[in-house]
């Protein structure tokens, strides 16, 4: 089976880090100009295009002459700083030589989960867009604390795709697209569905500048997918990969999209918003709730970890302890905690005041 991008008129393009620089964290500008001159082809076909682009991190290291890749925040912030200004300069350049104009965009998980924010990153890069603009955004390493440590671009790129509704996420990399055998075996060129099976395959980074592998690649397609955009996973090592993408001729592999993507309210529950507890529930209730698109009822609740108040999005867990949704509790913490395991009728008489006693409601929970 082929892809043709033809179709596509927004298209992210994520640029992994030794995509465009060596080992020692030199830029290999080559790479970029390269790109740079394909995003050039891909706009004159009329399609809208981002740039997603790792590299700061890899190249403050090289810039300030460090062995490895430090491992403490502060060293990390600041090679972000060194190596971002490297980054945007190179890229600016390379666009421009190529009658484009380049933005950059900085971004945190922060300016993304909230909904003012959100909605303002979402009106920024389409006014950019609507300009003939081409966006480079990278996550502000520089003043980033957990998305340095625990995030990746993969993910970032993933989550800007749905934030601007994109047709098509082409991630670039060192790994040409997922294989079988954890990367050893045969090239997989057409993935419909991800499955338990497909998350098997994958394997970890095995690189010191990367912080993210194949794993981080299949949650990355798990949730552009989900939004609709279709993501093809590719060898940044090509020169003419977006050429061939768009030709429908290119190796890699393909992620299909879901056919009825999530509404916005539903992305933004299950992707946006970082979880701030944890509901544990009985066999009963996780049938009902992945089964049978019930509401969660506090009777079916084993336990709650976390505190957070009404309104919070929390992750729901079966009895094995695997996240399976989603969802806006109605409660707060200590009312969870008060409530669980009741029938209605208790909860009646616990809270006399309420009206509805679902923790979450369907229209609230989203399946992971």
């Amino acid at each position: 089976m082929q892809f043709l991008a033809t179709n596509a008129r927004r298209v992210v393009v994520k640029i992994g880090t030794h995509s465009i620089a060596d080992s020692d964290g030199n830029l290999r500008l080559n790479r970029i100009q390269s790109l740079s001159r394909q995003i050039a082809s891909l706009r004159e076909n009329g399609m809208e295009v981002l740039v997603i682009s790792s590299g700061a991190v890899g190249m403050g290291v090289g810039q300030l002459n460090l062995d490895a890749r430090p491992t403490d925040l502060p060293t990390l912030q600041a090679c972000a700083a060194v190596g971002q200004s490297r980054l945007v300069e190179a890229w600016q350049t390379a666009l421009e030589a190529n009658g484009l104009i380049a933005a950059q965009v900085l971004l945190t998980h922060e300016d993304i989960r909230g909904r003012k924010r959100h909605l303002a990153v979402r009106h920024t890069v389409e006014k950019l867009l609507c300009m003939g603009v081409v966006p480079v955004i990278n996550e502000n390493d520089t003043v980033s604390a957990d998305e340095i440590k625990f995030g990746d671009n993969d993910v970032l790129s993933a989550l800007v795709a749905s934030l601007i509704k994109a047709d098509l996420l082409v991630i670039l990399s060192t790994i040409p697209g997922l294989m079988e055998d954890q990367g050893n075996g045969a090239l997989i060129p057409v993935v419909p569905e991800i499955t338990e099976e497909i998350r098997a395959m994958a394997g970890g980074s095995r690189d010191q500048h990367s912080t993210g592998g194949m794993i981080t690649k299949i949650e990355a397609a798990k949730l552009a997918t989900a939004s609709g955009c279709g993501v093809f996973i590719g060898d940044g090592g090509d020169e003419t990969i977006l050429e061939e993408i768009h030709s429908g001729t290119a190796t890699g592999t393909f992620f299909v999209p879901q056919e009825i993507p999530l509404a916005s309210r539903k992305r933004w529950i299950a992707f946006f918003e970082k979880p701030a507890g944890e509901l544990h529930l009985d066999a009963g209730a996780a049938k009902a709730v992945t089964e049978q698109n019930s509401s969660l009822l506090a009777t079916g609740i084993a336990a709650c970890h976390g505190t957070f108040p009404e309104g919070s999005v929390v992750t729901l867990h079966d009895p094995e302890a695997r996240v399976i949704a989603r969802g806006i509790v109605t409660y707060d913490s200590a009312s969870v905690q008060n409530a669980m395991g009741k029938d209605s009728a208790s909860l009646q008489a616990l809270f006399p005041g309420r009206k509805r006693f679902e923790v979450v409601h369907r229209d609230s929970l989203v399946l992971i």
